[in-house]
């Protein structure tokens, strides 16, 4: 399993408008071969920002690096350089291959 996130710190004033950027945004994950989740996560608020983190779960690394080379990733970052810059600073991304998993036992 391979994690994928992006952190984001983004001022109070510009949160709403983070959030429909993401919420609002076409997304062709559920397609990409190795794919497995998603999730965008808000965080505390803070001398008046907000932390952001989204993830995805894929099947492999080789998964992921494939997805970031492809169309659908172009396709769904393309409003990402927007005329206005929501998010202080560059997203920190952080890649993480599991090395161990404790899930709920899926039925048969």
């Amino acid at each position: 399993m391979y994690l994928a996130m992006n952190r984001f710190t983004v001022p109070l004033e510009n949160a709403a408008e983070f959030e429909e950027l993401w919420l609002s945004r076409e997304s062709r994950l559920n397609e990409m071969e190795g794919f497995v989740s998603f999730h965008m996560l808000k965080g505390p608020e803070e001398s008046g920002r907000i932390l952001y983190a989204s993830h995805t779960m894929w099947r492999t690394e080789e998964d992921f690096r494939a997805w970031t080379e492809g169309e659908a990733f172009r396709a769904a970052h393309v409003r990402a350089g927007g005329s206005r810059k929501l998010h202080e600073g560059a997203p920190r991304f952080e890649g993480f291959t599991a090395i161990q998993e404790i899930a709920v036992p899926q039925p048969a």
